[in-house]
């Protein structure tokens, strides 16, 4: 199951709208098949792995990490694909939320008379493919607020200046993540301040949509992101009011423009996040800046929170949150599941966000 999922996690982010499904086919002590869900979603994990065993399929036990599928799409269920081919038994890494699938994999499987495992390694299954389940069940992406600081909470110094606050190897570990995410998104105070190119600079990886919210149209159409070279478009987001200048000014260089709705003179980013549910993303890294982050948190939008926290003081500059002005200490937000763990000479801490409606006091 470990392999299962360490192929489904290469492979994430590249999968959308279909989760990543690794799939490992073992036969006595022998690997006989490999499989993970193709680009764009298909073929399936499992299909793969069975056409990579062949005909050593048959009396195996196949290793899945997320329930294989039942119903008919494109592609035939996977379920009946495992059945044919005469499997002996399945072990699942967790269930698949969608209510077409929803245990009727595994009633297929058993129906079979195949004997079926489920919930190995659940909790790693479920976080790996955490996107596509936040898709199916609030229908809008997984939103990730990365932001990088110094250790008084500073993301550039009073000039301005951020390069570099966090390590070369948070700034690579970054850019796995931009491949493992169907967008990036930034406010227009960091393409003004730091002119960044939002691309995926790894081996083998594939830029994701860059996504830059401008209220006001104060980014200059010769930004690196609006002309950067990439097979992934740049979609600009403004108000209604300044939709038709934002055509004229950027529709020109590829970039594509949307209106999405304000209140208070702050774009609704949670109508956005539907939009992007629609579109079948399923994970949004927001990269900042301040105003941005402050935004997102308060649309509830923000599921988890990853700061790369580096071994330096500021004693002053530009907070990492700007915009959230809490009345008390009872209505900040609540983190869970928090970890810390080192990256070069920084730390991250990773969590998830409680929700308020979850908060009991």
């Amino acid at each position: 199951m470990r392999e299962a999922l360490a192929l489904a996690q290469e492979q994430l982010g590249l999968t959308t709208p279909n989760p990543s499904v690794g799939c490992v086919i073992v036969r006595g002590d022998k690997v006989v098949g490999r499989g993970v869900t193709s680009v764009g979603g298909r073929p399936h994990g499992e299909a793969n792995a069975l056409a990579d065993a062949g005909a050593l399929a048959r009396g195996a036990t196949a290793y899945v990490s997320f329930e294989p599928c039942a119903h008919f799409g494109q592609t035939p269920p996977c379920a009946n694909a495992l059945a044919a081919a005469k499997v002996k038994r399945v072990v699942v890494g967790c269930v698949d939320p969608d209510p077409r699938v929803s245990g009727r994999g595994i009633a297929i499987l058993k129906a079979a008379k195949i004997a079926v495992t489920t919930g190995v390694l659940e909790a790693e299954a479920l976080r790996l493919n955490e996107g596509f389940i936040t898709r199916l069940r609030l229908g809008r992406p997984l939103g990730i607020l990365k932001l990088a600081m110094s250790i008084d909470g500073r993301i550039a110094a009073a000039s301005g200046d951020s390069r570099w606050i966090s390590s070369r190897e948070s700034r690579e570990l970054v850019h796995r993540w931009r491949r493992e995410c169907d967008a990036v998104m930034v406010g227009a105070g960091t393409v003004i301040a730091d002119d960044p190119r939002l691309t995926a600079r790894v081996a083998g990886g594939r830029d994701p949509v860059r996504v830059v919210i401008d209220a006001q149209l104060r980014t200059a159409p010769t930004a690196r992101v609006y002309r950067q070279r990439s097979r992934a478009v740049t979609i600009l987001v403004t108000t209604p009011a300044n939709l038709s200048r934002a055509r004229e000014r950027f529709e020109h260089r590829g970039v594509e423009v949307i209106a999405v709705a304000t209140h208070g003179g702050i774009i609704e980013l949670d109508r956005l996040m539907l939009e992007f549910g629609h579109r079948g993303w399923c994970r949004v890294l927001i990269e900042g800046g301040a105003n941005l982050a402050a935004s997102a948190l308060s649309a509830g939008i923000v599921d988890r929170v990853a700061f790369f926290v580096a071994p330096k003081i500021l004693g002053g500059g530009l907070p990492a949150i700007e915009g959230m002005k809490s009345r008390a200490v009872r209505d900040a937000l609540a983190l869970t599941e928090l970890s810390a763990r080192p990256v070069g000479e920084d730390w991250l801490l990773e969590g998830r966000v409680v929700p308020r409606a979850a908060r009991t006091g």
